[in-house]
């Protein structure tokens, strides 16, 4: 009789289990689930993080084209202003170089920025305009002192702006351009310095060398 309740005990536990088994089966698999879940979301954020630095990256690439473009038509118009409104045959001479070439680097980057589907400002910047409207009410040597210590502080900016592009860019053909374009920039700074120095224009690091007299007879 023992014998027989305890076949029939073991009978009802192996029954039990094999019910039990699926479920914890289940169950298991849920667990797992859950577990990868995260592992998921991590995956989706590095993807979004990576998409975001994309991004961050185009758009440093595309705030140096508009900078670019902007500070282009500046030289250009201001240069037309010197050819004009200046004393000096030197800072004249100067002024026509920067229409010429700046005008050749507007045109380049235009057909650049065409091709990689950004558009150009159509007007110079708010600080742009407001250097041209200060010189546009000079004249002579005032005019050569003000054109010219602001293009050795223009030129010195621009050198920075596409060095720096030149090496971290990420737009290749942006980067390129802006390597090719870096020499003539640095030519134009060198020779903005030696003019300045010339019309006793202030530069950055002080004003004229010293003995060096005003048009009016004051050092």
């Amino acid at each position: 009789m023992r014998k027989v309740l305890l076949a029939g005990v073991t009978v009802a536990a192996l029954a039990a289990w094999g019910a039990d088994a699926p479920a914890a089966q289940q169950a298991g698999q849920g667990r797992a689930g859950q577990g990868g879940q995260p592992g998921a979301a991590a995956g989706q954020a590095k993807q979004a993080g990576q998409a975001g630095e994309k991004a961050v990256k185009k758009s440093s690439d595309q705030s140096f084209v508009m900078e670019a473009a902007s500070g282009g038509m500046m030289e250009v118009e201001l240069g037309r202003m010197a050819a004009n409104q200046a004393g000096s045959d030197e800072v004249k001479k100067f002024g026509q170089r920067m229409v010429d070439d700046h005008s050749k680097a507007n045109s380049e980057l235009s057909s650049l920025a065409q091709k990689k589907n950004i558009t150009l400002p159509t007007e110079m910047g708010k600080k742009e305009q407001a250097s041209r409207d200060h010189l546009a009410k000079l004249n002579g040597a005032a005019f050569d002192k003000a054109y010219m210590q602001h293009m050795v502080a223009d030129h010195a900016k621009d050198v920075r702006a596409f060095e720096r592009e030149s090496k971290m860019g990420t737009d290749p053909d942006i980067k390129a351009w802006a390597g090719q374009t870096l020499p003539t920039l640095q030519d134009h700074l060198k020779q903005a310095k030696e003019i300045a120095s010339a019309v006793g224009a202030a530069t950055a690091k002080g004003a004229k060398k010293p003995g060096k007299k005003d048009p009016d007879g004051k050092k």
